[in-house]
Parts: C-alpha cells; sequence; structure tokens
C-alpha cells in the first residue's frame, strides 16, 4: 500500500504514470541498497565481469598462471558457461592439480558441459578426498544435474543425502520436489515444497537474500499474486487520476483588461 500511495503522488506530480512506476523502481532499488539489500546487486554482477576479462587478460599472457584458470573457471561455472571452465581446468588437473577444490569444479563443469560419466568420476574422487566437502555440495551438485538429464533415481538420493547434512537448505528441497514430481509422487513433492518455504520462512535475513528465488520457486503463486495486486492497483489508480481536478492557470490574470469592472473608464465621462 505504501508503494502504491508513493506511486500515486509522483503520477499527481509527473502526470505520467510510467514515468513514475520507474521513479518508485528507482526509489525502491536505492532504498533497499542502504537498508535490507534483498534485491540483487548491479554492482556485484558488473564486478565479476570486470574480474573475469582481467583474468582473461592474465591468462592471455601467461597460459601457464593455474590460480588465474581456477579463478576464472569457477566465475564461468558461475555463469553456467561450462565448456570453457572446462577448457580453462582441464590443463590445471593435467599439470598435477588433483586437490578436492579443483576435482570438484571440473567434476561441475564437466557435468554442465554434458560429460555426465567424467563429471561423475571427478566428483566420486572429491568425495573420497573430502566426504563433507562445503557440508554436501558434492551431492547437490550430483542431484541437480542427475535431475537435468533424467535419473530421477539417482538424482532423489544425492539430493536426500545433501538433506541428511544440510536440512536447511531451501534449493535442496525445491530440487527434491522436481525429482519426486517426476516420479509421480505429488503428495511427498507437496511436503518438500512446503518444507522449503518454512526453512525459507525462518531464515536469518543474509539466508533469504540467497535462497529467495528458490523459496518463490516453491510457492510460485505468491510473486504472481503480489505481482497481480500491484497492476491491479496501479489500474486502479491510473483511472482516478482522470477524475481529479486540475488548475488551468494560463491566462487566470490576463483574460481581461484591468480597467474591466469599468468598461468605460475615465474617458466615458
Amino acid at each position: 500500500m505504501t508503494k502504491w500511495l508513493l506511486w500515486m503522488g509522483l503520477t499527481l506530480l509527473t502526470g505520467s504514470p510510467l514515468l513514475s512506476l520507474a521513479l518508485v523502481a528507482v526509489l525502491l532499488f536505492a532504498a533497499d541498497r542502504f537498508t535490507l539489500q534483498v534485491l540483487p546487486s548491479p554492482m556485484r554482477a558488473f564486478k565479476r565481469w570486470q574480474r573475469a576479462g582481467e583474468l582473461a587478460g592474465t591468462i592471455l599472457t601467461n597460459p601457464h598462471d593455474r590460480r588465474a584458470r581456477s579463478e576464472l573457471a569457477d566465475i564461468r561455472v558461475g555463469q553456467r558457461r561450462y565448456p570453457e571452465a572446462v577448457d580453462l581446468l582441464r590443463p590445471n588437473l593435467d599439470a598435477g592439480d588433483d586437490d578436492v577444490d579443483t576435482l570438484y569444479l571440473l567434476g561441475v563443469a564437466y557435468l554442465g558441459a554434458g560429460d555426465a560419466p567424467r563429471g561423475e568420476l571427478l566428483l566420486t574422487e572429491a568425495e573420497r578426498l573430502d566426504a563433507d566437502y562445503r557440508q554436501g555440495a558434492i551431492d547437490l551438485e550430483r542431484g541437480r544435474f542427475r535431475l537435468q538429464r533424467g535419473d530421477l533415481k539417482g538424482a532423489r538420493e544425492a539430493l536426500e543425502r545433501f538433506l541428511q547434512v544440510r536440512q536447511g537448505s531451501v534449493e535442496g528441497r525445491v530440487l527434491l520436489s522436481r525429482a519426486l514430481d517426476q516420479q509421480g509422487l505429488d503428495v511427498e513433492a507437496q511436503e518438500a515444497r512446503d518444507a522449503a518455504w518454512r526453512e525459507y520462512a525462518v531464515a536469518p535475513r543474509f539466508q533469504k537474500r540467497r535462497d529467495r528465488w528458490w523459496a518463490y520457486r516453491a510457492r510460485p503463486s505468491r510473486p504472481l499474486t503480489y505481482a497481480a495486486v500491484a497492476l491491479v492497483l496501479m489500474g486502479v489508480g491510473a483511472y482516478l487520476t482522470r477524475f481529479l481536478p486540475t488548475h488551468d492557470l494560463s491566462g487566470s490574470y490576463y483574460d481581461e483588461p484591468y480597467a474591466a469592472d469599468d468598461p468605460g473608464g475615465e474617458d466615458a465621462e
């Protein structure tokens, strides 16, 4: 309601509902940056893009800089540019980097690039080195990519193992609900989605910022309802502004001469 009133006030000032909507969006984004920081930061994405350019330049100058290759591969995986990440990390593995970080990242890159056997093999080797790596991240990635390629049984097993380690994961529960849905287990899938929303509702603020999109996937009707209500309110507001009184000040002082009350003036005598 506060946002609607703000939009109405700006519409009265500017005379343009669309311009007022843009101003409201800018004001809300600015307010979020200085308070809750719930909305994604464009500066963070810009800095990652800038850092990726710097790392690419470093690798071009020194192709044997394995640290730069690993960092850039991590960025490319986050951007879902998996084949590029494979090309970046494969020389590191060939050079002897067989630590858990390299094996995990390269395994995820191979899975994303469509090479499931190599990806699964590398994740298994990473799990052998550290079974609790990043609190079950290996099983989370296994479940995600198994679900994408239709291995529903394997995805469910991996995600259930992951949730035993990280019970408060909204993402893990949403992915599990998708696997259950595709297996025809509608009741269990709905229970998983409800559990995901409950975990989101009681999570601390920093975790909500990270999990909000997965929570909305658990209950997609929530953001759609909010958007529908906002559109209805804006439509009603735009309709009501047509009936507000307007003040036309043009000509209010100069429509008639100063001596209009005395048509004849002094010359009439």
